[in-house]
Order: structure tokens, then C-alpha cells, then sequence
């Protein structure tokens, strides 16, 4: 399933990330890629234990905290720290699938997350470089994707995908994993579904007898999928 996440940040909170991004000590990108990805990617990354990484993985994470439609197709149990990219020049990120397991160097130990999703928040507008469109393939079919910033894309980590080359100006982006308590893609997007009707059915017939029994469908069909 793929899912745009709208206003995870808002103009506000976008302009304190470019702020403090622009006073970050950028490196290349290849330092968090496995070896078959290092060989496809081109780009900046702000390294994760800078304290502007940090800083705004905090801020990203406690967003993320607040927003239902994340929570309600992620389902999160764990999510990596948020890492910070920058594509610019022609800067590009080939055909890959993110590496199964991260581990968190930011704990001691080192703690896995298992990447059932991948995220990329945009901090760039569209308008503002050319090219830079992730490009996610899954069973429906190949989907270029170009978000408003603040605006947040969750897709399966297992699917192939790629950044086109940036022809103008430079796509910032905050991106990470997310270790989901339901494994299986297909039942998150059930989940999902479910969700949203019951959160629709509330707004319109609050109170209705109906939506105690599908509330119990939905938590009856988590406790029998949770991966816990």
C-alpha cells in the first residue's frame, strides 16, 4: 500500500528544518548504504549522530506521534531515527530495496528494526527543482512520486525504487523505517481501511450502536495479526 500522508509538518516546521539543515555538515550519502545500493547512490546526507539529525528526528518523531492517518497505515512499533538527504546536480539514488534490517546505533546495543515500511517526508517543494520523483514499484504497478513539503509518502520496504536525477535546484528530504506490529502489507491496508470507515461512520452517526461492533472487528482482526 501506497499512502500520502498530508501535513505531517506544517510551513512553519518545514522552514526550521531547511533553517537548521543549512547549518548541518552534509556527507556523502553511501555512509548508511549496503553495498549493492552504494553502488546506485548519488547524493548528501546529513550523518545520524549529528546533533541537527538529531534535533529534527525528534521533531519529526514527536509529528508522527499526533498524526492518525500515520499511525492508523503504519501501525508503528518501532521507527528508525529519522536521516536527512539532499539530491541536487543530476544527484540520483538507482533502482534498489532498502535493506531488511537497520540497526539503531543511536541505543546501546544497537537495536534492529525490521523495515516493513519505508517513509521520505518531502522538505521541498515541487516547483522548486526538476526531476528528484521516487519512484516505487508494487503490484499495481510502477507510481512516480512528488509531494508538497511537509507532506510524507509510506510505501513497503520490500518494494524496488529509485530517485530520478535532480535537474534543478535541490530536493531536501527527512527519511526512515518503520517496524509495523502488523508484518503483512495486505493486512495493514485491511486494517487501514477499516480504520478510516470507522473514524468516517463516527463523524456522521456518532454514537451509533454499529460502530462499537466494527471497532471490535478491527481490534479482534489486530490482536489476530499483531506481531508481537
Amino acid at each position: 500500500m501506497l499512502l500520502h500522508v498530508q501535513n505531517v509538518l506544517d510551513a512553519s516546521q518545514v522552514a526550521h528544518c531547511r533553517a537548521r539543515l543549512d547549518e548541518a555538515a552534509w556527507a556523502d550519502g553511501r555512509i548508511t548504504a549496503g553495498y549493492q545500493s552504494a553502488q546506485a547512490k548519488h547524493n548528501r546526507q546529513v550523518p545520524e549522530t549529528d546533533p541537527v539529525a538529531r534535533e529534527l528526528g525528534a521533531l519529526i518523531l514527536d509529528a508522527l506521534g499526533h498524526h492518525p492517518t500515520f499511525f492508523a497505515g503504519a501501525l508503528p512499533r518501532r521507527i528508525y531515527p529519522p536521516l536527512f538527504n539532499c539530491y541536487e546536480g543530476g544527484e540520483s539514488f538507482g533502482s534498489h530495496v532498502d535493506n531488511a534490517i537497520r540497526y539503531d546505533r543511536l541505543t546501546t546495543p544497537a537495536e534492529p528494526v525490521r523495515t516493513d515500511l519505508s517513509a521520505t517526508l518531502f522538505l521541498s517543494e515541487p516547483d522548486s527543482y526538476d526531476g528528484g520523483e521516487l519512484v516505487i514499484e508494487d503490484t499495481f504497478g510502477t507510481h512516480g512520486v512528488r509531494l508538497p513539503a511537509g507532506d510524507l509518502v509510506l510505501y513497503p520496504g520490500s518494494s524496488l525504487h529509485e530517485v530520478r536525477p535532480v535537474t534543478r535546484g535541490a530536493r531536501v528530504a527527512a527519511f526512515f523505517w518503520i517496524q509495523s506490529f502488523v508484518r503483512s502489507d495486505a493486512q495493514r491496508r485491511v486494517l487501514f481501511d477499516l480504520d478510516v470507515t470507522i473514524q468516517s461512520l463516527a463523524a456522521k452517526l456518532p454514537g451509533a450502536a454499529e460502530l462499537v461492533r466494527l471497532t471490535g472487528v478491527y481490534h479482534n482482526l489486530l490482536r489476530e495479526w499483531s506481531d508481537v
